[in-house]
């Protein structure tokens, strides 16, 4: 330890001592001259040792702030949600060209907005923890306006003498999409094998009768019935490829501002002969000015349609069927079709949208899969709620044009 400052101190007593006596002519060693020494000394010896530990705290923080600068993963402080340093790594990570750029500046100005009341939740509790955090992931915006994905873990400090917080993480937007990709890939592998497999079996029954009643052709010529029955066998192959084109065909759809209600209406004029045939009135009924919606025409009117001839067949016997069209939620429209046909029991509701699982007898499950797969590309939900020998209420909630969709991918 530097012991400067104390024998400086201690020098000035002793010439102040040493002047006195020329000038007073005093004894030199005095009572008066060994407190003061003594004190000087005291203090020199403390002035001393606070210097050579701030100058052991300046070089631990230089190392640290050197730590951290060396570190592959981005380093965030910040201290009442004002950045307070960065290393180099998370320099590059918001794009920026220099730390100066980024400290002093409000966290939430790289924050996606709807992650900062994840962000406040999160620098609650790790005040209260006091301990690192396990890894969350945030919504960024760099300083050209792209996006990306950070995940990182946060916790107390203390960084220049003040309470802080510090964030570690890394950008991991490419690792994500890569992931979804596989994720995604893995579901289609998954689906077109079960969908393989349920083809197989729904085409080689038909196929099957077909065999036999040719065979019968060559024995008995004059039964036309066999006829009608190898057409009708036909006739259900070729629905199944029909209804699996319609999924597997790529189609670049073409969303425009449409006003359900007019979609509806044609719908339900288009299917009133078939309803009329079995029996079975639709009642319709619309909330005073709704919002218009974001979709691909012809993809929602076949949504209607699938469901509605659903309801139809569900009730052999007649019945109504009510559609109901009302607002939701502020931005969502809630799109509800009720029948009251033979129900569907509660444990094969989960099951239903799934490739050839169905509660009709011809049946193949492709219907409904659509409906699901179509709703599903227009940010919606689809809902399905039933009572056995009471009925069924499909819901389907829609997002009005006016609302405000953040994408994260």
């Amino acid at each position: 330890m530097n012991k400067s400052g104390q024998i400086t101190l201690v020098l000035i007593s002793v010439l102040f001592s040493i002047f006195q006596t020329i000038v007073n002519h005093d004894d030199i060693f005095t009572v008066d001259f060994l407190i003061f020494t003594t004190i000087a000394w005291l203090v020199g010896w403390q002035y001393d040792r606070a210097r050579f530990y701030g100058k052991k705290a300046r070089d631990s923080e230089d190392n640290y702030k050197k730590l951290i600068d060396s570190l592959p993963k981005a380093v965030i402080i910040h201290q009442d949600h004002k950045v307070i340093y960065v290393n180099k790594e998370a320099v590059k990570m918001i794009g920026a060209t220099q730390k100066e750029e980024v400290i002093g500046t409000s966290i939430h100005n790289y924050l996606f907005p709807e992650y900062k009341e994840r962000l406040t939740e999160r620098l609650k509790q790790v005040k209260k923890e006091k301990l690192p955090l396990n890894n969350i992931e945030y919504k960024f915006i760099r300083l050209d306006g792209s996006l990306f994905v950070f995940e990182g873990a946060s916790m107390y400090i203390t960084f220049e003498g003040k309470e802080a917080i510090l964030s570690i993480g890394k950008d991991i937007t490419e690792r994500k999409a890569q992931t979804e990709q596989l994720l995604q890939k893995s579901e289609k592998l998954a689906l077109l094998g079960q969908m393989a497999a349920g083809i197989a079996h729904e085409i080689r029954n038909p196929l099957t009768s077909i065999k036999g009643f040719i065979q019968l052709f060559k024995i008995e010529h004059h039964r036309e019935e066999y006829y009608d029955i190898v057409l009708s066998e036909l006739d259900r192959i070729n629905n199944i490829v029909g209804e699996f084109l319609v999924l597997a065909k790529p189609t670049a759809a073409v969303f425009a501002e449409k006003d359900v209600k007019d979609l509806i209406k044609d719908v339900v004029t288009l299917i009133n002969t078939q309803s009329i045939l079995n029996n079975v009135q639709i009642f319709v009924e619309f909330e005073c000015d709704l919002p218009k919606i974001s979709c691909e025409e012809n993809q929602l009117k076949q949504v209607f349609i699938n469901i509605l001839k659903n309801s139809i067949e569900a009730m052999p016997h007649g019945g109504n069927i009510d559609v109901r069209v009302k607002a939701k939620d502020e931005d969502k429209i809630s799109i509800l079709i009720i029948d009251q046909g033979v129900g569907i029991p509660k444990e094969r509701i989960p099951t239903l949208g799934e490739p050839f699982y169905t509660t009709k007898e011809k049946g193949t499950g492709l219907g409904l899969m659509t409906c699901y797969k179509i709703i599903e590309s227009h940010n919606g939900l689809l809902t399905v709620s039933s009572e056995v020998n009471e009925g069924t209420t499909i819901e389907i909630l829609l997002p009005t044009i006016t609302q405000r969709v953040f994408s994260l991918s």
